[in-house]
């Protein structure tokens, strides 16, 4: 299986194990979310259209939209409305213009309600025709129109003085008179089509020609981000943020999971893995009292990350486990001893699975001429954060009995070592592992007949599992 196909499992397995913690944590996020939206007012946007005559290129479009946002055209507009506590600095946040397809340049305005937006964007409207009148030379005091009335004056005192000369000449008499009229009619002509081309290209009658297509449309709904989406973009961040924190956990989780891991950091041999039958039930430690009920009711009381429980075997198959773990251990023994079968606290895989090997041990009859049986097991959990192992009395060594992927190496460590404080050997490791209970048969053999019959002798305890 591909490195990504495995990140979808894990995702979907947390999905699955911990949907009640994460829809806990989107709703609050969604409740933050909507507490923030309180912080700030509602806002309304609409927009004003002005239409600019003529032919404009598209940096001159771009110049006139800074100039509608400029402070020019906000201040006068905030000094027109005479709004109490609202300056032009801070309507100037409140409006924007960019220029449109069509000579068209779309004036926006937001405010607190509906009717102020509307007023806002079309006084910029009014302001910005205002303004731009002006610069274009409206004005009959500005200088950059004289310069075109001085030249039309003297256009006219050329057509007047070619009228003269054309009266002073002989009128049809010779035919240099009529060369002098008809070159002197050709110069009025050139004249008035200069004059035509200076007019159309004339910024003060063609680029001043601003039109307000009609006032801004009173706004229906708030604008983005709503309370609406402030509520959403909260319940969303806070479900990553504990989809992520999930994985980063898991990622730094230095809990072992590897039998190789587990043998070294107790000091000693793998014996074999049991199968304990079940899934949540052997998983959930046993919490009391309002916090472990909370913990229960949020699926936080057990291990997300651990891999799916495989299909069991069958009885036969685990009860046959159980006795080759139980032979491994009468060939590794010099003699029959009596063993602490050692737990540790929480852990209810193991606890199960070392009372089943206890109940195991107990019988087993002996399978030898020489009459070495079992040894005889007796269960105790230690707390793995103040391991404390009974000294050594009855009992002479010590069976480790854990799951794979619960504990730290430390945590092992520190359990090996009660044991060595206690005085007793660790003779060896039992791993348990949750397997899905089959549905159980209603004809067949016994089970445990079935395993006993297999089971048979000292070669019970050969063979890889």
């Amino acid at each position: 299986m591909s490195e990504d196909a495995i990140r979808l499992v894990t995702i979907g397995r947390m999905f699955r194990r911990r949907w009640r913690l994460l829809a806990l944590v989107a709703v609050l996020g969604g409740l933050v979310g909507y507490g923030a939206s309180l912080l700030f007012p509602p806002s309304y946007t609409t927009s004003t259209s002005v239409l600019l005559a003529g032919q404009w290129e598209e940096r001159e479009l771009l110049t006139q939209a800074e100039i509608a946002a400029s402070s020019a055209v906000v201040d006068r507009t905030a000094a027109t409305l005479g709004w109490s506590g609202v300056s032009g600095g801070e309507l100037r946040d409140r409006v924007s213009a960019k220029a449109a397809d069509g000579n068209i340049i779309k004036i926006s305005g937001s405010a607190e309600t509906p009717e102020r937006a509307q007023h806002l964007s079309d006084e910029v409207a009014r302001q910005f025709v205002t303004f731009a009148a002006r610069i274009a030379g409206d004005n009959t005091d500005s200088a950059a129109a004289e310069g075109p009335d001085a030249l039309r004056e003297q256009v006219a005192q050329t057509n007047r003085s070619i009228t003269d000369l054309a009266n002073a000449a002989d009128p049809g008499r010779t035919v240099e008179g009529v060369q002098a009229r008809t070159e002197l009619e050709k110069l009025r002509t050139t004249l008035q089509e200069a004059m035509k081309k200076l007019d159309e290209a004339d910024p003060t009658t063609n680029k001043a020609n601003m039109v307000v297509m009609g006032p801004a449309a009173r706004p229906t709904g708030e604008a983005p981000p709503t309370r609406t989406q402030f509520t959403v973009a909260g319940a969303l961040l806070f479900f990553l943020l504990a989809v992520i924190g999930h994985l980063a956990a898991a990622r730094a989780s230095r809990r072992l999971s590897t039998e190789a891991e587990i043998a070294a950091a107790l000091g000693s041999t793998l014996l074999g893995t049991v199968d304990v039958a079940g899934e949540r039930s052997a998983h959930r430690p046993r919490a009391r009292g309002p916090r472990g009920w909370m913990r229960r009711l949020l699926g936080i009381d057990t291990r997300w990350d651990l891999p799916t429980p495989q299909p069991s075997g069958g009885e036969a198959a685990g009860q046959l486990r159980y006795r080759r773990v139980c032979g491994r251990l009468r060939n590794q023994l010099p003699g029959p001893r009596r063993l602490l079968v050692v737990v540790p606290e929480g852990d209810e895989i193991a606890r199960r699975a070392a009372g089943q090997l206890v109940a195991e041990a107990d019988s087993d009859p002996s399978p030898t001429s020489s009459g070495r049986g079992c040894p005889m097991l007796r269960m105790v959990e230690v707390s793995v954060s103040r391991p404390l192992v009974p000294d050594r009395g009855a009992e002479s060594g010590a069976l480790v009995v854990l799951s794979a992927g619960s504990w730290t190496a430390a945590e092992l460590t520190g359990i090996a070592e009660a044991c060595a404080d206690g005085r007793h050997e660790v003779v060896g490791i039992v791993i348990a592992g949750p397997v899905r209970a089959r549905p159980a048969r209603a004809a067949g053999p016994s089970p445990r007949h079935a395993a006993r019959v297999v089971a048979v002798g000292d070669d019970a305890g050969g063979g890889s599992l």
